[in-house]
């Protein structure tokens, strides 16, 4: 369902990643550790045109593991998933292992 939906512009589409909270073994784990505002990028728009209308790019691409700000985003409801409308500008960078 979240394919259907194309942003427009510079926005970007972003799943937000829920971090475990206990280990494998059953530990629980405090709120602090499990806090890290990620997502997957789920689908980008095409860019912002410049001022002498060449099309420019987004930072990102679908499948990237985005940083996010604490608060921001746009919150849509697809299908019972939530999903977060960014802008490129808004991300503040890629996580990579």
């Amino acid at each position: 369902m979240a394919k259907r939906l194309v942003p427009l512009l510079n926005r970007v589409l972003v799943e937000k990643i829920i971090p475990p909270s206990k280990t494998n073994t059953g530990i629980l784990l405090p709120e602090k550790t499990t806090k890290l505002n990620s997502g997957k990028v789920i689908a980008v728009g095409p860019g912002l045109r410049g001022k002498d209308g060449n099309l420019i790019p987004l930072a990102v691409k679908e499948g990237d593991t985005v940083l996010l700000p604490e608060y921001g985003g746009t919150e849509v409801k697809l299908a019972d998933k939530e999903y977060y409308l960014y802008r490129d500008e808004d991300i503040m960078g890629t996580l990579h292992e």
